[in-house]
């Protein structure tokens, strides 16, 4: 078979559907026997030929730990459809993915630059792999109330301050899709022997329409997280992680860091998914991103013409932290309704039955993917323009500008995020905690962007802030009382 053709196949799935004809009778794993006892619930959610293929560790099938037939050729043909050396495939999601780069290229005491508008996950590899966090504070959008990017300035500074860093980690681009221009970024942190480890979970499609900012292999990043799942075809829980092709990083050090933090008995379904998904964007991709991104400007400007409510786009983010948007991520700002993104997502999804992505105290976000057409758009636009008669017969006053309040700055790291995690620990009540260094995680989800990490100082501030989000009913996910009467802290001697 010539490269071209190869590159229109699936490796994995046409694999398990050879081992699902062959008709060998199964005395393996799983327990339900390629769906011979597998309960009628289960057999509505998968297929008959799927769960017949939903099988593993057999020989013909690959091994994720030591790929060398179905998954090695799948994996290849990722890489080379995001011009990456390497693609790992990942069915722990793209927390195992971020866990991973940061436990194969960071040793313990290693500084690392890190924005602290990351993601949980990688809070999870700093405890794992030991890395000493020098968190920065990324750009707030005031218009939006949201943190975006640092620019090459902010990091530069960052560096000089911390010659001694091993390597940074950026989200690019966040989760509502803002963007810097991340090759300057990767030329300088190159010239200085710096690895910059990228969380691209949010940008599994930008490779695939010129109307998006650069990919992060492409730009120069030494690794990438993408989650498949989350924007592609995969199924949820799939993940793959990128490697640059010139990276100096250690990609034996990875790959065993990659099969440390997955399961010995993957789910081929899920591989498969990645794989198909791989296929989908290698038929389509331009074709069907493109659409996504038509049909998102489109939306944009009808947002813009509906009473009470504001879209930003490309033009509206021209700073060093957010200079790029992809616009496949529709944010849409509520607060001249009188109401919250929590009661407007409650509205939509409830009354017009229509789910946004996230809301927060003045916001919605809603993803457009390559399987969003016109009939969607309308009927996303036809919920918003309810949104804003029924906000407008509420007769509220828009909300004022002083919520929500503005994140106080973090506090410096008195420990790591793991000497923090295995440290002697100790309940306290919630309002006395200031002054006392957290022990664990404290985030609203979504996003997933920890306020409290393991190892800092709990300043009153950010308890007074965290409150007064909570007032507003965010979700609060992370520390072990979720209510918030108490924290963990670390005993103090």
């Amino acid at each position: 078979m010539d490269m071209e053709k190869k590159k229109l196949c699936a490796p994995i799935a046409e694999a398990m559907k050879k081992y699902r004809e062959d008709g060998a009778l199964a005395f393996h794993t799983p327990g339900h026997k390629q769906g011979l006892g597998a309960h009628p619930l289960l057999q509505e959610l998968i297929t008959e030929k799927g769960l017949r293929e939903e099988v593993s560790l057999m020989e013909e099938l690959d091994d994720l730990h030591e790929p060398s037939m179905c998954i090695a050729e799948a994996q290849k043909l990722a890489a080379e459809l995001y011009g990456a050396g390497q693609a790992y495939f990942c069915i722990n999601g793209t927390t195992g993915a971020v866990q991973a780069m940061l436990l194969g290229t960071l040793s313990s005491g290693d500084k690392v630059l890190v924005p602290r508008n990351v993601h949980r996950s990688i809070i999870g590899g700093l405890i794992l792999s030991g890395a000493r966090p020098v968190y920065l504070q990324p750009e707030i959008d005031e218009r939006l109330g949201i943190p975006v990017g640092l620019g090459i300035e902010a990091l530069q500074e960052a560096v000089e301050a911390n010659p001694e860093a091993r390597a940074v980690v950026l989200v690019y681009p966040t989760y509502y899709g803002t963007a810097v221009d991340l090759k300057p970024i990767a030329d300088f942190l190159h010239s200085r022997d710096m690895l910059l480890l990228v969380d691209e979970a949010h940008g599994p499609h930008l490779p695939f329409s010129e109307g998006l900012p650069s990919e992060a292999i492409a730009a120069g990043a030494d690794a990438a997280a993408l989650s498949t799942h989350k924007i592609l075809g995969s199924m949820t829980q799939t993940s793959m992680l990128l490697v640059n092709k010139e990276t100096r990083m250690d990609r034996e050090r990875l790959r065993e860091s990659m099969s440390l933090l997955q399961s010995t008995s993957p789910n081929q379904l899920l591989l498969a998914s990645l794989d198909i998904a791989r296929l989908q964007m290698a038929e389509q991709g331009s074709e069907l991103v493109g659409r996504a991104v038509a049909l998102s400007r489109k939306l944009r400007e009808e947002i813009n013409k509906i009473e009470g409510l504001w879209s930003p786009g490309a033009d509206d983010f021209c700073t060093p932290g957010a200079c790029g948007l992809d616009l496949t991520k529709i944010t849409v700002q509520v607060k001249e309704l009188g109401i919250s993104g929590l009661e407007a997502e409650h509205y939509l999804r409830f009354e017009e039955k229509v789910q946004c992505e996230l809301s927060d105290a003045w916001n919605l976000l809603f993803i457009i993917s390559y399987a969003d057409g016109g009939a969607q758009g309308a009927r996303l636009l036809e919920a918003l323009q309810a949104l804003s008669r029924h906000a407008r017969r509420l007769g509220k006053k828009p909300l004022l500008d002083c919520l929500p309040p503005k994140a106080p700055l973090w506090q410096e790291a008195e420990l790591t995020p793991r000497e923090a995690f295995f440290a002697e620990k100790e309940k306290v009540a919630f309002a006395e905690a200031a002054g006392r260094i957290i022990a664990e995680q404290v985030m609203f989800y979504p996003p997933g962007v920890p306020l409290l990490v393991p190892g800092e100082r709990i300043s009153r501030e950010m308890l007074d802030y965290i409150g007064t989000q909570q007032a507003l009913g965010m979700k609060i996910v992370g520390p072990e009382d979720t209510k918030l009467k108490t924290l963990k802290v670390v005993k103090e001697k």
